[in-house]
């Protein structure tokens, strides 16, 4: 009974591999039946039995699939190859591996980029960064604000010389020329383009008015003829500018107002060192400034337009999103009888900082009738200022110097540090027409709460932070507005 089963399973196996099968495995009816002389269902052999155990090899199925793609390749149109030397000799549409050229991988090098702090980072950059991109990389992994006044400072500790990268320097390229002691400082420098916002206070007014003329030429009657020595420091092809750090002391120089011509090629050496000397620190940043203009040119003015037309491009990026509900409101003026609509910007910015010093006070004023507080207000009015980027703590009179020097001397930079000769004081140092002038700012007490003032209690307030804020938008009794503050960032 068994044998006859195999023999019946082995007949009908033989028969379905004749007949092509459809997709649900049955045999198809359109095929033509075996001639009436000879019988499908012939014995088979013992070799040629299958057992049940063992899979069947369906090749109908197989010879399908086969002609199926046959019939596909076939049909495809012939279409000339656009690119026959792109291909392989063979004619085929596949690439060769070696038909295209091999992209090289982008070199990359690590800088080491320190802070005013001490601290550093350690930045993995392309070999075609320049020195404006890796400041904005380290913005971002900072979190600054990016006013475009980042800057990246080549610091030569052992020559006693620093200068800032210009925006469009390669970051590689000059560490190369470094010498092992060098190192990259990242700091502000309100001071790098200054001279295109104000040429009058770098260049004399006769100068400027020429340049700002149509055709924009100097008269050849009023061109200097400089002794022939002095056309080795108009050589700057391979050199850089530098200002001295420590001019008195290393090189002997009579003021405080140093600045030399470097070449590149020089590592550790003062020899081939070009020292220059100027009477005062603006005479010095005159100086600088033309010697940059004189080796980079117009190189300078793109770079300071590249911010500025990069705002111009992304709008969006420079103001704040506001929701749906934010941009229904409107700013109101409920003083008089009547409220009205404040359609100004100016007055409602005013206004608004009005009513945000009302509610700092309203809000003084109850944490002194015993609302819950963990902070007492004559307390908190004394240490909340330490958390702002202005205030720099217990610097000295020289330390505050150094730092508004290296941050640029703009009008309207300040800090604020806590008072050597009277702990319980502070000082305001401020740069006014490239001098930095000091305004002490003394605490004054009035029923029972303290105020801070820097006009003899005439103008107080609760703290220091309601006090920059005022004289950010009033002058008062500063030569200036406060405009840019010092700061510090820790990498």
């Amino acid at each position: 009974m068994n044998s006859s089963f195999e023999s019946l399973y082995s007949a009908y196996s033989m028969h379905s591999e004749s007949k092509p099968l459809l997709q649900n495995g049955q045999l198809g009816r359109s095929q033509p039946q075996p001639a009436s002389g000879t019988n499908p269902l012939q014995p088979l052999s013992p070799q040629q039995k299958v057992h049940r155990s063992q899979p069947v090899r369906i090749m109908a199925v197989r010879r399908l699939q086969e002609e199926e793609q046959q019939f596909r390749t076939s049909s495809l149109p012939a279409i000339p190859n656009p690119f026959p030397e792109l291909c392989s000799p063979a004619s085929s549409p596949v690439l060769a591996p070696g038909s295209l050229p091999q992209s090289q991988p982008a070199d990359k090098q690590d800088v080491k980029v320190f802070s005013e702090d001490g601290t550093c980072k350690v930045v993995e950059i392309l070999a075609d960064m320049t020195a404006r991109d890796l400041c904005q990389l380290l913005v971002y992994k900072s979190h600054c604000v990016d006013d475009n006044s980042w800057t990246l400072v080549e610091h030569q500790p052992l020559l006693g010389l620093e200068r800032c990268l210009e925006d469009h320097e390669l970051v590689v390229q000059v560490e190369s020329m470094m010498g092992s002691e060098s190192k990259f400082l990242f700091r502000k420098n309100y001071a790098k383009y200054e001279f295109f916002k104000n040429p009058v206070n770098f260049f004399p007014e006769q100068m400027v008015a020429w340049c700002q003329q149509s055709n924009g030429c100097i008269p050849q009657s009023q061109l200097l003829q400089e002794p022939r020595h002095l056309q080795l420091l108009a050589d700057l092809e391979d050199s850089n500018i530098f200002s001295l750090i420590t001019g008195k002391k290393m090189y002997s120089a009579p003021t405080d107002y140093g600045f030399c011509i470097k070449p590149n090629r020089v590592r550790n050496e003062t020899k081939e060192l070009r020292l220059l000397c100027a009477e005062d620190e603006q005479s010095r940043t005159c100086w600088m400034t033309a010697f940059r203009l004189l080796k980079y040119g117009m190189l300078l003015y793109q770079n300071y337009r590249i911010p500025q037309q990069r705002k111009a491009m992304l709008p969006h990026f420079t103001t704040p999103v506001r929701s749906v509900s934010e941009n229904s409101l409107v700013a109101m003026d409920f003083s008089g009888q009547i409220g009205r609509v404040i359609e100004n910007p100016a007055e409602a910015q005013c206004a608004a900082l009005e009513e945000g010093y009302t509610w700092r006070k309203r809000n003084t004023r109850m944490n002194t009738l015993g609302s819950p507080s963990p902070l007492h207000p004559s307390t908190l009015s004394t240490v909340i200022h330490r958390t702002q980027h202005w205030f720099h703590g217990r610097i000295s009179r020289e330390e505050s110097h150094r730092i508004i020097k290296q941050q640029g001397l703009v009008d309207g930079l300040f800090l604020l540090r806590d008072s050597q000769s009277n702990p319980k004081t502070y000082v305001l140092t401020l740069c006014h027409h490239q001098k930095i002038k000091h305004f002490q700012i003394l605490p004054c007490e009035e029923d029972g709460q303290m105020f801070f003032s820097l006009d003899d209690g005439n103008t107080k307030f609760t703290d220091l932070i309601q006090l920059v804020e005022f004289y950010q938008l009033n002058k008062g009794i500063l030569p200036c507005k406060l405009k840019h503050h010092c700061i510090r960032v820790a990498l």
